[in-house]
């Protein structure tokens, strides 16, 4: 049974760990040993950039990392030995003094989490800076994602980001680094992470207990659309994903007068008690039209891809005002459909 010690946050999924409380580190044997070498000499920068996919473990490293320097062991290789123990349990609850992990807070008044990480939050470390520890040991800030940061934080982040003190890591999660300051990105060291293998996928699935109900044609289906993400994998086994997904394929690439169909799906995904399957819908529609614009890209069709990333960012924050606002969320899923409709992002 899984027993919760890190606070929750925006997109916590139920009875699954947050990335602070995964004990074990699966996959990017690539991006440890390329810290294993800065640590071991004495070079590790004092911003580091994750990127890669979202959902394949970025904050997972992140924390490990900070488990491994705050330990006993810096050894090459000893990135699993912290996981379950006093100090990485300390660190998931939030109350090490060594580590400030900072994402979107959530808003007391209204009662939900904010949709940007704000200026307030960022303020947060230069007092966390301030401080020393009893030890003298490193200092790590955690941004999670980084992307989430409004234009007032990352213009706050910045000046932390460029004078920090001695034994200071800051760890930028982000999963589209493009969308951060240009001055931010130059002022930390990019570790690109890669996505998982389909048995890295599922490594990480039978660790929380949620693949042993699939048979191998729903194990096979589950890996091709997950694409590497174990967070995907388990929105698809955990949450009904791919029902949603198999019902939106069918749905736009099916009768466009097929009126009662379309209203299925947007009724089975926008209800009250459906955020988790409205939120799988979401991602959904935006993975289809990212490769959408990819595969217009790769043909030369740059006019048209150009658009399709134009309908990407039209959703994106169609998404961010809905969550903001409180709008209407069937609406929006018709109006999804029809984007994907238009773009043939099947």
């Amino acid at each position: 049974m899984y027993e919760r010690l890190a606070p929750l946050q925006h997109d916590s999924l139920d009875d699954v760990p947050e990335p602070s409380e995964t004990m074990t580190l699966v996959g990017h044997h690539e991006a440890r040993a390329l810290l294993d070498a800065a640590i071991g000499g004495n070079k590790l920068h004092h911003a580091i950039l994750l990127t890669g996919q979202q959902g394949i473990g970025k904050a997972t490293l992140a924390f490990h990392l900070a488990a491994r320097l705050l330990g006993e062991s810096s050894r090459a290789g000893d990135w699993c030995r912290a996981g379950g123990s006093p100090l990485f349990r300390q660190i998931a609850s939030g109350a090490h003094p060594g580590v400030l992990h900072l994402t979107r807070p959530f808003d007391e008044k209204a009662k939900k989490f904010k949709t940007v990480i704000t200026a307030d939050e960022i303020r947060r470390v230069s007092r966390f800076l301030s401080l020393r520890t009893h030890d003298d040991g490193y200092r790590i800030v955690i941004i999670d994602p980084a992307d989430d940061m409004n234009r007032s934080a990352a213009n706050a982040l910045l000046k932390s980001l460029e004078e920090p003190p001695a034994k200071v890591l800051f760890l930028l999660i982000s999963h589209s680094p493009g969308r951060l300051l240009p001055t931010i990105r130059s002022r930390a060291q990019t570790i690109k992470l890669h996505s998982l293998s389909d048995t890295e996928v599922f490594e990480v699935l039978d660790a929380f207990g949620a693949s042993g109900a699939q048979d191998q044609v729903a194990r096979s289906e589950i890996a091709r659309r997950a694409k590497g993400s174990p967070r995907a994998a388990l929105m698809l086994t955990l949450h009904g994903g791919l029902e949603i997904a198999e019902a939106t394929e069918k749905v736009v690439a099916g009768n466009p007068h097929d009126i009662a169909g379309i209203h299925r799906l947007a009724d089975a995904v926008s209800g009250r008690d459906s955020g988790m399957q409205f939120a799988i819908f979401n991602t959904y529609v935006l993975d289809r039209l990212s490769e959408r614009a990819a595969e217009l890209a790769q043909q030369g069709m740059g006019e048209a891809a150009a658009k399709v990333a134009d309908a990407w960012d039209s959703a994106n924050r169609q998404i961010g005002e809905l969550e903001a606002y409180n709008l209407d969320k069937k609406g929006h899923v018709l109006a999804m459909v029809r984007a994907l409709r238009n773009h043939q992002a099947r």
